[in-house]
């Protein structure tokens, strides 16, 4: 399938690893020229060139913290003078800690909802007037299974992420008409660096091993295994693509099953 992404230009957040990194493929094989971020420029380059030699097209590794308005204007800024334009903007940043409310501070929840919510709001700010001025573009962002079915131990992603869930369906409403989509992507258990730390922290304070926790995962989810990142980054790069025009205001799950509501 021809997802008709070689004159396109996305700009993938926290993309050094993870699920950043699998969409950031994925893109770059369907023949779009890449952005990708994050806050470490010597492995940021290695990602790079290690896409650029698998996939034959662009990529541009610029460092940047999300959580800095001011480095989110100077990474739009900078891939725009590289590339004169961005059509797809892939939010995401890491996950805030585990943790119950009564634990956490104040102070952290005011640094996973710079990391979480402000981020989105200020690459979208930047980046969605040459969409609608084009008349096409994409804004996809990397949410979680908890904006939808909480997680025990994960209130901050849990509140925050459900925060944007409500800004990108509002948000998909205002920009229909000009062709651009707005959607979600919520994964699941995937076998990524951030579910190893996870599994790590619950192992700790639940006196068992990263396996067993992992392998307590894997009984809930009907597939009865952790996810693939390239899983992931095939739905991303499907709803990146003209393929995917009449899909907007959708929050879409990658998680072999685990979420349990209808809707």
């Amino acid at each position: 399938m021809d997802f008709e992404l070689r004159d396109k230009v996305a700009l993938v957040a926290a993309a050094s690893q993870g699920l950043g990194r699998s969409v950031a493929d994925e893109l770059a094989a369907e023949g779009a020229a890449v952005v990708i971020c994050s806050r470490n420029q010597a492995k940021l380059d290695s990602v790079a060139q290690e896409i650029e030699r698998r996939t034959g097209n662009r990529v541009a590794a610029i460092a940047a913290d999300l959580s800095s308005a001011d480095d989110i204007e100077r990474l739009v800024t900078a891939s725009i003078e590289r590339f004169t334009k961005i059509d797809i903007l892939v939010t995401n940043t890491g996950g805030p800690p585990a943790g119950r409310f009564d634990a956490l501070t104040s102070e952290q929840w005011e640094q996973a909802t710079n990391g979480l919510l402000s981020s989105v709001l200020n690459l979208t700010r930047l980046i969605l007037p040459g969409m609608k001025e084009r008349r096409w573009g994409r804004v996809l962002n990397i949410t979680s299974i908890a904006a939808k079915q909480p997680v025990e131990n994960l209130i901050l992603s849990n509140s925050i992420r459900a925060a944007v869930t409500g800004f990108a369906k509002t948000l998909a409403d205002e920009v229909a008409e000009f062709g651009v989509t707005v959607n979600n992507i919520m994964p699941g258990y995937t076998l990524t660096e951030r579910v190893e730390e996870l599994a790590e922290t619950i192992s700790k304070k639940e006196g068992v091993t990263p396996d067993e926790v992992k392998k307590r995962w894997e009984a809930a989810i009907p597939m009865r295994r952790l996810g693939r990142p390239e899983e992931f980054g095939a739905l991303a790069a499907f709803l990146a693509s003209e393929r995917a025009s009449y899909i907007t205001g959708s929050s879409i799950a990658v998680d072999g099953g685990w979420i349990r509501s209808l809707f």
